[in-house]
């Protein structure tokens, strides 16, 4: 609306008054802002304009089936969520959506009916998918995850600094020849570790080794095993992008008679319940899960008041939790 107002130099208010059909605007004024908005390229049907100036009282949170499985990562998110927004009396409604939804971008009903003042966006769904959500014009959080071609506010791990020094943790031990593993493809913030691994590399002079670094990794032991299996060396250390990865290549490099961390140590990203399953335990970058909720709701907050202020980004503090599989280094990288 108030990109409408600026172009005709109008009020946003005469804008919201004929766009919803209100009196206070004469009928040549309200042809010519419905003109305006159309040839803008905005789309204003009159029973969605009618309902979002109405107060809803509600809260939308949305995320992928897989988001919403990973309970001991996002389930703590979401808990947090819900008081936060219990706090500020309103309430949260919830759904999860299938990858054929993603697909057809079928937006959920009370996006599609503008029943929600604000909504939080849990984890990645498609960069199309998001931007959908976004044009419905109701303003809206990213939670862990961002891309170039997504326009939103998002509450982010920073996760080069948190890779940066799960590195470090590594060589303090010694460490020289560390691997990394992870799908970078998945997930930007994959990506970023990786970054956070060379940066940490660069700082001390160590030569990077392209033989050391998976960045297709599965989440499969098999496919662990068969990666390990085709290395010529094995580096003294692995960086794991997640803790998923952390338990495999724990539990993969025991298999093949390497014991840890007496021959090889392990760090992975996120502290969560497989990090602490893990025998030996894994070592982990533990990540704030209450605080995440926190900052995104009151993010969300901020944003449905002041709609028209530049998108930012929020980078949320990390911690090293040094367990059991990480110890001093002992031996010069060796073939499996």
């Amino acid at each position: 609306m108030q990109h409408i107002a600026d172009t005709l130099n109008i009020s946003k208010n005469s804008v919201s008054q004929a766009l919803s059909g209100k009196g206070g605007v004469s009928e040549e004024t309200r042809k010519l802002i419905a003109e305006t908005a159309f040839q803008m390229g905005y789309i204003y049907p009159q029973g969605r304009v009618n309902k979002m100036n109405d107060r809803t009282g509600c809260i939308g949170l949305i995320a992928s089936d897989y988001a919403f499985a990973q309970k001991n990562f996002f389930g703590e998110i979401y808990l947090e969520i819900e008081q936060e927004v219990a706090k500020r009396g309103m309430n949260l409604r919830i759904q999860s959506i299938h990858q054929e939804a993603i697909d057809r971008l079928s937006l959920p009903r009370f996006l599609e009916d503008q029943q929600i003042e604000g909504i939080l966006i849990l984890s990645h769904l498609s960069t199309e998918y998001i931007n959908t959500v976004i044009k419905t014009g109701i303003p809206t959080v990213l939670i862990d995850h961002h891309h170039p071609n997504i326009q939103a506010d998002c509450i982010l791990t920073n996760n080069r600094f948190g890779a940066y020094d799960a590195v470090q943790h590594l060589m303090d031990l010694g460490h020289r020849e560390i691997g990394f593993a992870g799908n970078i493809r998945y997930s930007p913030s994959y990506y970023e570790r990786l970054e956070g691994y060379r940066m940490a590399l660069e700082d001390h002079h160590l030569e990077l080794n392209p033989d050391f670094i998976i960045k297709d990794a599965k989440e499969e032991m098999d496919a662990v095993l068969r990666q390990l299996s085709r290395m010529k060396q094995q580096p003294t250390a692995w960086f794991c992008v997640n803790d998923a990865l952390g338990f495999l290549f724990n539990s993969g490099l025991q298999q093949f008679g390497m014991k840890v961390p007496e021959e090889v140590s392990v760090c992975s990203f996120d502290n969560g319940q497989l990090s602490r399953m893990a025998t030996p335990t894994t070592t982990s970058i533990e990540v704030n899960l209450k605080f995440y909720g926190i900052k995104a709701v009151e993010q969300l907050f901020w944003r449905i008041e002041h709609r028209g202020q530049p998108f930012m980004e929020i980078l949320l503090p990390t911690t090293l939790i040094q367990r059991e599989s990480t110890g001093v280094c002992n031996r010069v990288g060796q073939l499996v």
